[in-house]
């Protein structure tokens, strides 16, 4: 391939690489003498995994040859096999290539000699070494070559000067850094930049490393250098850890790599691909996020960026994009339903209570409670996963009391980018002792009020420690209030607390008189600062409301409801429900929506409500 046509290439738009070939093949066949070696031993394998990239929208496919130079070689006693491994490797990916729909090129892959530093070798040596590979990858066709994972630069210096003593076909140089973002021998992006710009390459970037949040650092270096070069960036999944003899990676989700493809893009990347521990999966993300940035030409430092088709996020605050608020927005008044997650794995009967409920029209959201109680049940998150898969918007509850920040960051981050859940009621929840399993301690490490800061972070691209994220969340950030909370100055600086946090909207304990809510506003000067969803609980018996009122922190029944529930005698559940219809007729009038808490969780009954 012709130098500018590939640089046209870069210049048109992303182009995806594709991701891990050997820990691919370690994850089908186990540990191995030589990777290189299965290009001839078993060439199927290889040959399924450039088949499963090409699949994912992979339109670079890189060589089986990464290992394959005589020095690496030797130490397994193949070093006489140098170009017989890669004459097999490009084979293989031809073969693949033939067998695609469109066309794909193919990357000869070059890595580092390896143990140049226990054993330091001449320089004319090692061009002699890169030069063998490099010609025989050539001499069956590929495309292009890849130099990657290179620690030192001199070396990968000389393996540029290697191939360009024959070879007129375009490189990527791509070096692997730590996360202090230098190199091993401690060199910095820009000075790699500096040394390899000199050269006559068409893309420099940086591959490896322990996941692709410490490539951004790289990468933002690499982008205020000069223009000219293209950029390439292809992280790994994370950390591995040993497993009994097998080598394992994190299971980094698909929706990570495409945010992060996102961000990479944004910085002026045009290669884009994966490394060790990323699969076919991994790459898919990749692949569909380039489809929704175009190529913008400028006259910046860089001869071409890449833009989002959809609004670029800002760098400290959006509006929420969940259903609720927008509804919310718009001025219309939104209702959901409360409901506890099973205390077991069947989800079967809550599914069918829910889609009856949101059958009705009536009801909007389904909000999940997390832990009441401090007891067992699924978590809140997860099964508002599943519902969300199922179509339903939900407000999953997320308590402080069970993770530590690491936890609910992760968690955070799984069910947006996973699960869809575009909603969270930050609450501190109940301490154990109150629940199952009194022995036990709750974490803590941040009240609601950290919660509600952690989550802001997350919608602003970082995450609690001010690291950029690769890419920001949006959720629309819910609190809970208690208007009738003794002592209420506290709950009001809480309150205010939370708003500057960056609150979105409010929930209310249960209301049972407007004249509960009233009496909340003018302590706090009239009016409330952000929007607020009033809690609704028709009562069913005048006994269940002594008990509620009596022993149950957060639910304060006035004596006047207690009177008339206990007039209405065997009456009294259907007085119950026409007081909470009252409240709910008031909160329509006066905010934002309300949420209503099904009796006995007999989730249907709660339409009742609504005859």
């Amino acid at each position: 391939m012709k130098i500018e046509d590939f640089n046209a290439r870069l210049r048109a738009g992303v182009l995806v690489a594709d991701g891990a070939m050997g820990s691919m093949l370690y994850e089908e066949m186990g540990p191995q003498r030589c990777f290189d070696e299965v290009n001839v031993t078993q060439p199927e394998a290889v040959f399924r995994v450039h088949q499963a990239y090409i699949e994912a929208g992979a339109q670079i496919i890189e060589t089986n040859t990464f290992g394959a130079n005589r020095h690496k070689l030797a130490a397994m006693g193949l070093s006489e096999n140098v170009t017989r491994f890669n004459h097999r490797g490009v084979k293989i990916a031809r073969e693949a290539r033939e067998a695609a729909a469109r066309e794909v090129l193919i990357a000869g892959s070059i890595g580092p000699l390896g143990v140049r530093q226990m054993r330091p070798l001449a320089s004319e040596e090692i061009v002699h070494i890169f030069h063998e590979q490099a010609l025989a990858l050539e001499e069956r066709g590929v495309d292009l070559f890849i130099l990657e994972t290179f620690s030192d630069l001199d070396e990968l210096l000389l393996a540029i000067d290697a191939i360009r003593a024959f070879s007129i076909l375009p490189i990527v140089a791509q070096m692997a850094y730590s996360e202090e973002v230098t190199t091993v021998g401690g060199i910095h992006p820009r000075e790699a930049w500096s040394r390899l710009s000199e050269k006559n390459i068409q893309a420099i970037g940086a591959n490896c490393a322990v996941g692709p949040q410490l490539l951004l650092p790289v990468l933002e270096e690499l982008a205020t250098m000069g223009d000219g070069i293209s950029l390439s960036a292809m992280p790994n999944v994370g950390f591995p850890k040993r497993v009994g003899d097998r080598i394992t990676y994190p299971k980094s989700s698909p929706e990570y790599f495409s945010l992060f493809a996102r961000e990479a893009a944004a910085l002026g990347v045009r290669i884009l691909g994966g490394c060790c521990g990323t699969t076919p999966e991994h790459i898919r993300a990749i692949a569909q996020a380039v489809k929704l940035l175009a190529p913008r030409k400028e006259s910046a430092a860089r001869t071409v960026s890449v833009e989002p088709r959809v609004e670029p996020r800002p760098a400290v605050s959006r509006e929420p994009q969940s259903g609720l608020w927008r509804r919310i927005q718009q001025g219309e008044f939104a209702v959901s339903v409360e409901i506890d997650p099973p205390k077991g794995i069947s989800l079967e009967r809550i599914f069918e209570q829910v889609d009856r409920v949101m059958a009705s029209g009536n009801v909007h959201a389904i909000d999940i409670n997390s832990g009441t109680l401090a007891r067992v049940g699924m978590d809140a998150l997860m099964l508002a996963s599943a519902l969300e898969a199922r179509g339903v918007e939900t407000i999953p509850h997320l308590t402080t009391r069970d993770l530590n920040t690491i936890g609910l960051q992760a968690m955070l981050l799984g069910s947006w980018s996973v699960g869809g859940v575009r909603n969270i009621l930050a609450i501190t929840g109940d301490p154990p002792s109150l629940g199952d399993h009194p022995e036990t301690s709750g974490v803590y490490e941040v009240d609601s009020i950290g919660l509600v800061k952690i989550l802001t972070r997350l919608n602003q691209g970082m995450d609690w420690a001010g690291k950029t994220l690769g890419g920001a969340t949006n959720f629309t950030i819910a609190v809970a209030l208690d208007p009738l909370a003794d002592p209420i100055d506290r709950e009001i600086e809480r309150f205010h607390q939370k708003v500057e946090a960056g609150a979105h909207l409010a929930m209310t304990q249960p209301l049972f008189d407007p004249e509960q809510w009233h009496s909340f506003l003018k302590k706090i000067g009239g009016k409330s600062p952000i929007p607020v969803i009033a809690g609704v609980w028709p009562l069913t018996s005048h006994k269940q409301a002594v008990r509620l009122n009596n022993e149950v922190p957060g639910i304060v029944i006035p004596e006047a409801v207690l009177k008339e529930l206990d007039a209405a005698g065997t009456a009294a559940r259907e007085r119950g429900f026409a007081i909470a219809r009252r409240v709910l007729d008031w909160a329509r009038t006066e905010l934002a929506g309300a949420y209503l808490i099904p009796p006995f969780k007999r989730y249907e009954e709660i339409l009742e409500i609504f005859v």
